[in-house]
């Protein structure tokens, strides 16, 4: 049985249906911040859903399971810095907690998903490979870094951790995330024929299919566990990286009308790095990605077309993770340690 937290968010509807289509028991671990904000509903996989925060789970919870898929997180650097200690608290030392109760409960693989995030800034003159520089430059990539050092010292011949360092994903989930790079300029261009980019747009962005990414953790679940054991992988397709004024040209020129204006506003670019991938395609030869931007490009705009995704939509809370945050800190959902004060948010629906 495998435990994913974070299972109701973006990569985690999509994680859970991959492997319950794929044979595999699945029991899910969510908090249930973003309830309501679903773009599509459909038919949902099978499987036991435990509502709890991730700062609250037991060994009890963790009984029968024989792999955990870490995916829940604050998950934004902008969410992040809202509290960067409450960052620390939730996306490192929770993680390592969850780590350490996993291995005392018995579980074999422990898939943390980290991101490459953690290179910050990074030499322009080649991809990075997971033997290169970390640079941590938000409080949202610190903590992952430090969840990651923590985790590793856990690992011993029973327990093997493994740190998947994710590209920016991008491509349809019923948890619909506007707050990635690709989701949103698609979005822009459907709703309002125009795009944004921040600065120049010279920074770097190594690019991963949701549905690519779970794929990848899917091929690390059935790994030897020598290839696997303890180990970093970047999650992605070298061929992926591309500069960001280079994700807005190629939105343009896919979609149909070509219409679109991009629009160059001041602001900072932040972090950028390229990514080598080729360590995970080595260890993992099942992992076959099938997805490209064009073709996620396309999805998405099928998929908004089709859903009605709004202007409205665009503008709101919905699908904006720091602006549903603050939104139900203001409606006082959360409190300011964001702990539900009434169950009843959290449990309904």
């Amino acid at each position: 049985m495998i435990l994913i937290s974070g299972n109701m968010g973006y990569i985690g509807q999509v994680m859970t249906r991959f492997l319950t289509e794929r044979s595999l028991e699945v029991v899910g671990l969510d908090s249930r911040f973003y309830r309501g904000c679903e773009f599509q509903n459909g038919t949902r996989p099978r499987f036991r859903q435990i509502v709890k925060d991730v700062r609250d789970v037991t060994e009890a919870d963790l009984e029968g399971v024989t792999a955990v898929i870490h995916l829940a997180a604050l998950s934004t650097d902008f969410l992040g810095e809202m509290d960067p200690q409450l960052t620390y608290d939730i996306n490192g030392a929770a993680s390592a907690r969850l780590a350490e109760m996993a291995k005392k409960a018995g579980v074999e693989r422990f898939l943390f998903s980290s991101s490459c995030s953690l290179y910050g800034i990074s030499p322009e003159d080649r991809p990075i490979t997971e033997e290169g520089l970390l640079n941590p430059i938000t409080a949202y990539a610190r903590a992952k870094a430090q969840a990651e050092v923590e985790i590793r010292k856990l690992a011993d011949a029973h327990f093997h951790p493994v740190m998947l360092r994710n590209a920016t994903v991008y491509g349809m989930s019923p948890g619909l995330r506007l707050d990635l790079v690709v989701n949103v300029m698609v979005a822009g261009a459907v709703l309002e024929n125009k795009l944004t980019v921040f600065g120049d747009g010279h920074h770097w962005r190594p690019l991963v299919h949701v549905q690519d990414l779970c794929r990848a953790f899917y091929s690390v679940l059935h790994a030897p566990l020598e290839t696997i054991h303890n180990q970093a992988f970047n999650v992605g397709v070298t061929g992926e990286n591309y500069r960001v004024r280079e994700i807005a040209r190629i939105v343009k020129e896919t979609l149909p009308g070509g219409n679109v204006e991009i629009q160059f506003v001041p602001g900072e670019g932040g972090r950028t790095y390229r990514v080598d991938c080729s360590k995970i395609h080595s260890a993992c030869p099942d992992f076959q990605p099938q997805w490209d931007l064009r073709k996620g490009i396309l999805e998405l705009y099928e998929a908004y077309r089709k859903g009605g995704l709004t202007l409205r939509d665009l503008k709101s809370d919905k699908y904006f993770r720091v602006k549903r945050i603050r939104h139900l800190m203001d409606e006082n959902v959360l409190n300011k340690d964001l702990r539900f004060l009434s169950r009843q948010f959290q449990e309904v629906g």
